[in-house]
Formats: C-alpha cells, structure tokens, sequence
C-alpha cells in the first residue's frame, strides 16, 4: 500500500509539472525560443500563443498567420515562439495552447524571468588611514549595469558586517538608468574601530546576484587594508604672526599660522575681534592688502576629530601710515615717534646755535668797550681832562691835611 502511495503521489506531482508553469530565465539582449509541446511539427498546425508581458495591457495572442509583433515576439513554422532580443518589458508569462494529431489539446505555460549580470563591484574613495575610537568613513561599494538589482554586503576579516547604528553603520542607495533600466547599487560603510584594535583591517564588499541569474551567484570586490592608528588629544594652541607684533604700513602684508598639537590635524576656524570670520577653514589666514578696516585682535580655533575646541591667544594686526617723505605717522594719523624725535633734534639744534652766537656777540662787545677805554680820541681832550682834575686833586689833599 505504501508503494502504491509513493506511485500515485509522483504521478502527480509529475501532471502539475506538465500542467504547472515552467521558470525559465534569458539573459538581457539575447534570443529565446520557447517549446510548444504537443504542436506538430509541420503545418498544418493547431495552435496558439498568448502572453502577458511588460509590453502588453492584457493577455495578447499571436497566430501562425503572422503579426505586428513580429520585431518583438514571431512564431516559428514548427510552432515555437522567437524572442529575437529579450528585453526587461518581455518579463512575465507566456502559454501555447496546441491540439496534436490525435485531436488532444495540449498547454504549455512559461513564466521569464530576465537578467543582466553587472561588472565585478569595486570600492571606490578607500580610506587609508582610520581613527581608533571615532567614526571614520571606510569606502564606497559599487555595482554598476545589474538586473535584478542585487544586493551589497561588507565584510571585516572574512566576517560579515551588520549595521547596529553604533559602531558600524552603512547608508545604501539604489538608481535605475531611465534609458536601459539597469541598476547601480552603492553602499557606504563607516565604522568606528576599536582602541587597541588590529592595526591593519582587511575589509571586502560582495554582490549578490538574484536567483533568476545562473551559475555564479555572488562577485566579490578586491580588499582595502586601511591602517588604524590612535588620536593625540588636542592640548596647546598657538598663533604666529609675520612679521613679528603684526604692525605693517598701509598695504603690507601679514601672515597669521595656527599651531595645533593634535592628531589628526584639527579644524580651523578664524575670529576678528571675537567675531567668526566667514572664510574656509584653513590653518594659514594670508592678509596680503592690510588696510584700516583689517585692524584688529585675531584669535584661531582648533576642533578636533571628537569635536572638542580650544582658542588660541589673540594677536594684534595695525598699520602705521607713511608720508611721501617717509616719515612715519602713527594709526590716527597724528605726528609719529621719528617726526617727533626729528623736530625735538631740530628745535634743540637751533637753540644751541642761538646761545653760542648770542655768546659770541657778547664777547665781541666787551672787548670792544675796553679798547674804547685805552685809546684816547684825541690828545687835546687828553690835556683838558688832566688840568680839570688838579684842583680836585689838590683840594683833598689840603683837607687831609688840615684834618684834626
């Protein structure tokens, strides 16, 4: 009894197959040709060819006699039906109904199913070097001119990788060529290693093919080793300045540079007065027409990779306007400390000139009123002078001597 139920049921799973539609897959762009069973293989034949397709709104039938459709689908003299290019629109079912010579009806249902293998998958913008305990983007997994779209996986040392939105994440995008109706798949992996992790990870990308495609089923991209090193925090910041105190003429030129101690190299971001500057972050800031309006205390701020900021000191940038005499004035345009030096010198010198020709004329004087006292003008005066004098003389001395 047992024997005789294991003959039934093959029976009939042997009629569903007969009766049961048949998966069958072509590849994009090439011909196929499908098996009306039952037909005889000359004319006159009995039969006829329905399908139900990408190209049809409903169910469209196909004769012997010939059709419009014949670029698209034609049926053979010994009943087949030709597909001289398979395309995408062709996906879906087709069925011949025959009656053989005996006068039995025959059916034949196919359901297509088309495919296109795509190039072997690369990673494109490899990462070099990854950050030990910070997010770092590892690369790009392409696939490109696929049907059925497929699917990407990563994979860290032979292992597959699973997004947990933590450590590991991957953002996937899917387009379609509005022309051919192929596929380009890409899938972008960042991960976050692991402090005191390997230090050269291999990573690998795969493409999974759909089942409808034959043979092999999954393409695999060449490996990246990136190498994994650990951050140094970021401790000083200092700004530098050229030329040294940050002070030009009018239309010189200044060079600030922001030092940081930190790896990797952190951001840069400038401040004027305490105020961002709107300019791309940059770790030089080149100031190369100063004029008034560049005047100010500038500052640079350092963010590293785990966004933490420190601000360096401020430095002073000023001009010092110049004379076409190149005597320096100050920024507010008053007298400068070489104009002032310079008329103080001149000042004191013409003041010393005075006193020394003041003096000078002095000297002369005397020595010419003491001549005049010396030489006499005339000899006559001489004798006048001497006989006035007598009496005078003579008096005194008879009162002295008439004293008591």
């Amino acid at each position: 009894m047992a024997s005789l139920t294991s003959t039934g049921a093959w029976v009939l799973i042997l009629s569903l197959g007969a009766v049961g539609s048949q998966n069958i897959s072509a590849r994009i762009g090439e011909p196929l040709v499908l098996t009306c069973k039952g037909a005889p293989k000359k004319p006159p034949q009995q039969l006829e060819w329905k399908l139900n397709t990408g190209r049809t709104e409903a169910w469209k039938v196909l004769s012997p006699e010939g059709d419009p459709w014949e670029s698209v689908a034609r049926v053979l003299p010994n009943g087949s039906l030709l597909l001289p290019g398979v395309g995408i629109q062709d996906e879906g079912t087709f069925r011949c109904r025959a009656t053989n010579h005996h006068g039995k009806e025959i059916k034949s249902n196919y359901r297509l199913r088309v495919y296109q293998i795509p190039g072997k998958p690369e990673i494109v913008d490899p990462a070099s070097e990854l950050i030990a305990g910070i997010p770092n983007k590892v690369g790009t997994c392409l696939s490109e001119g696929g049907y059925p779209a497929g699917t990407l996986s990563w994979h860290l040392d032979g292992k597959a990788l699973v997004p947990d939105g933590k450590g590991v994440s991957v953002r996937e995008e899917t387009r379609r060529h509005p022309d051919t109706g192929l596929f380009t798949v890409q899938s972008e992996l960042t991960m976050t290693p692991a402090r005191g992790g390997p230090l050269n990870p291999t990573f690998s990308c795969s493409l999974t093919l759909s089942p409808s495609a034959p043979g092999r089923r999954v393409l695999h991209t060449a490996p990246i080793q990136p190498s994994v090193w650990e951050p140094l925090p970021l401790e000083e910041v200092q700004l530098v300045v050229e030329p040294e105190g940050g002070t030009v003429a009018p239309g010189g030129a200044v060079t600030l540079t922001c030092e940081a101690s930190a790896q990797p190299p952190p951001q840069i971001h400038w401040l004027k007065d305490g105020s961002p500057l709107a300019i791309a972050p940059s770790s030089v800031l080149f100031l190369p027409e100063v004029g008034y309006q560049d005047q100010g205390i500038y500052s640079c701020v350092a963010t590293d990779q785990g966004h933490r900021s420190k601000e360096s000191p401020g430095v002073s940038v000023s001009i010092i306007e110049t004379r076409e005499n190149g005597q320096g004035e100050g920024p507010e345009g008053g007298p400068g400390l070489g104009l002032v030096a310079l008329v103080v010198g001149v000042l004191g010198g013409l003041v010393l000139a005075a006193l020394l020709v003041g003096i000078l004329l002095w000297k002369r004087q005397q020595r010419l009123h003491r001549e005049e006292r010396k030489v006499p003008e005339c000899p006559e005066e001489e004798e006048q002078r001497t006989e006035l004098n007598q009496p005078e003389e003579q008096e005194t001395a008879e009162s002295n001597a008439g004293g008591p």
